[in-house]
């Protein structure tokens, strides 16, 4: 896709309305339309990147800040019980948008949006082979 048809490119740039709740020279968070809860919005990175490993690391402290800012917001005006923090990098992980963005999710103890279910490791071997495998691929 290129920048042209991204649908958070043409927020970015005005083409299309969005429901701003936070804006910095780098940075823009709004209420997603189709929100898990009421108050759901999405912080995502003014420039164009598809994923977690195209953001430059530089945008880590603007991206943490808005998360923070308008994420305690968010608690306050909705009145939630807590907040999911979230990013979801490729299509099976569930990105629909291929800009890279985050959901800051009001959650109510009573909202019926279970987690994750947890699974567990065939043995210590299993895990500390898998650590092992990760550790040895980070650059």
């Amino acid at each position: 896709m290129s920048h042209n048809d991204c649908i958070f490119c043409k927020i970015i740039a005005g083409d299309i309305p969005c429901f701003k709740v936070y804006e910095t020279d780098n940075i823009l968070c709004f209420l997603d339309i189709g929100p898990v809860n009421k108050g759901h919005a999405l912080v995502i990175p003014k420039e164009h990147h598809e994923n977690l490993w195209a953001l430059p690391t530089e945008l880590g402290k603007d991206i943490l800040e808005a998360c923070q800012k308008a994420g305690k917001a968010i608690v306050e005006a909705t009145g939630a019980d807590g907040l999911n923090v979230g990013m979801n990098n490729h299509e099976a992980a569930g990105q629909l948008v291929f800009h890279a963005h985050y959901h800051l999710i009001p959650r109510f103890k009573d909202d019926g949006h279970d987690h994750w279910q947890q699974q567990e490791y065939e043995n210590m071997d299993e895990a500390a082979q898998l650590a092992d495998k990760i550790k040895g691929l980070i650059d």
